[in-house]
């Protein structure tokens, strides 16, 4: 990880950009842009921008483009001096790069964001309602609601964990859902993320950029705040051990990880260890942290290692990034782990076209935020559906992530939907399929002008003592023109999301 700069220089750089800019330039202004017809999260139409934004246009048509072109450098300088970046696996040895950021920033008003709150916590407390019965008595397998061999043939159903009671009864504690708008402008869920969601050191540095690119604007929109994350994470945390005065450490694979920045980011914001699997070992029936002063018992790991990999001996044994024996240490309830080993069973995308009977079968209620209408393969009315309209579908693994393993037919070519065509004949389980949705746009500076790009957002939620919700979350945007993919690994990059009181 690259050297951190303090907030002072980050200061200096962005102010004293757009200070040293020429004057003689034109304003930059939004007359020009255009929603072709998609929903804009700014605009209205054309002409009428969205009340939460007025604000914000005012102050920045009073700006040059130039001057608001080197606030976007500016901004791009710190990200790399800070050293937030991540790893591109798909190429070659890995490529390091920043998460690229747009200033304008999407913002959410009040009323619609109470709503976008209540349904979230409604889905995660129903799902770790699902996540409790699977792994015991499994009444919603037995009375038919869910297919038992749907979950059984999960790839992320972890028998060893049948029969385990986490600490506190929480399962998902961290949670990262995926939502997206459509034409209409209706917010449904895209994603569930229950495991090790990435992604909000992103959210609070952006906040924090933008913080300096904009700071009279802030003030005046009256925006909540997000940069108590790190304080709400670590009560979280120390809410779910037994013990008073925990030792909490964060548990990262390695300075290899595509989210390695954000592991050692978090853990220095909360001022615990980050540690890796060989500063911990098993002893005395507890897991323990090696330290200069001898060894140190752990009390709770937030863990940013998958599932499998955590432990040797229960799970994956070629795994040498996790701890031999922590899961038996685990089960004994003597630490606890965040997220609980097990919760990719509710991340697998099959899971996730029944999330809808899962909430109404746990809580008898009908969910508040819908999900995109979804086919599922293994369905035979379904998979001869999307055989038959693979060109006009977006195909998905129900096991990937970050905009791997997916088919967008309307942009791909023939030979590629022959390809998933073969794929999902081969194993129908693995696959579901959904229509093509034109997501939501918000303006991104593109030259010396605003160009519509595609988002969607990721709200953070902490399961402790309630369900917490943070005010924003990370806004993906699709930087390159008409693209609908978000992911970072994929080319995209992130927007401060500012949520108004």
């Amino acid at each position: 990880m690259k050297k951190q700069n303090s907030r002072q220089s980050q200061s200096q750089t962005l102010n004293g950009m757009s200070q040293s800019q020429g004057q003689n330039n034109s304003n930059f202004s939004f007359t020009d842009y255009k929603t072709e017809n998609f929903f804009d999260e700014m605009f209205s139409d054309e002409t009428q921008v969205r009340s939460g934004y007025l604000p914000f246009r005012q102050r920045v048509e009073q700006l040059t483009r130039e001057d608001l072109i080197g606030r976007q450098h500016a901004a791009e300088r710190a990200l790399m001096s800070m050293g937030i970046t991540f790893n591109v696996y798909s190429e070659g040895e890995g490529t390091e790069r920043i998460m690229p950021i747009d200033i304008i920033p999407r913002v959410i008003e009040s009323a619609e964001w109470n709503r976008l709150e209540e349904g979230l916590i409604q889905r995660i407390k129903a799902l770790n309602m699902f996540l409790n019965d699977v792994y015991n008595e499994q009444n919603i397998l037995n009375d038919g609601v869910v297919p038992r061999d749907l979950i059984e043939s999960s790839k992320s159903f972890l028998t060893p964990c049948l029969g385990v009671r986490p600490p506190k009864g929480i399962w998902c504690h961290i949670t990262g859902t995926d939502l997206i708008r459509g034409e209409d402008g209706q917010f449904m869920v895209l994603e569930d993320n229950l495991r090790c969601p990435s992604g909000v050191s992103y959210m609070l540095e952006n906040r924090e950029l933008i913080k300096q690119t904009f700071p009279e604007v802030l003030a005046q929109t009256g925006v909540r705040p997000v940069s108590d994350y790190p304080t709400r994470l670590l009560q979280m945390l120390q809410f779910i051990a037994d013990r008073p005065n925990p030792t909490v450490v964060v548990l990262t694979p390695g300075i290899y990880n595509s989210a390695y920045f954000e592991h050692s980011y978090l853990a220095q914001q909360m001022g615990v260890e980050l540690v890796e699997a060989r500063d911990l070992v098993v002893s005395g029936g507890y897991v323990k942290m090696r330290t200069t002063k001898g060894f140190q018992i752990v009390d709770v790991i937030y863990r940013r290692i998958d599932d499998t990999f955590l432990d040797p001996q229960a799970f994956n044994p070629d795994s040498m990034i996790g701890v031999p024996g922590i899961f038996e240490v685990y089960k004994k309830g003597r630490v606890a782990l965040a997220n609980a080993p097990g919760t990719g069973v509710a991340d697998d995308k099959v899971i996730y076209a029944y999330v809808p009977r899962i909430i109404k079968y746990y809580l008898d209620e009908e969910p508040i935020i819908p999900n995109v209408q979804t086919y599922i393969c293994r369905e035979e009315e379904d998979c001869r559906y999307v055989l038959d309209n693979i060109e006009q579908l977006v195909v998905k693994e129900a096991n990937e992530a970050g905009g791997y393993g997916m088919l967008i037919g309307p942009k791909a070519p023939p030979e590629e939907h022959e390809l998933f065509r073969k794929k999902i004949q081969e194993n129908p389980r693995n696959y579901i399929a959904q229509p093509t949705i034109s997501l939501s746009r918000v303006p991104c500076l593109v030259g010396d002008h605003a160009e519509g790009r595609h988002v969607d957002l990721r709200p953070y939620i902490l399961y402790g003592d309630g369900v917490n919700v943070i005010p924003g979350g990370l806004t993906r945007v699709a930087l390159r023109k008409g693209s609908l993919v978000v992911n970072s690994s994929q080319g995209g990059g992130g927007k401060d999301t500012w949520v108004l009181y």
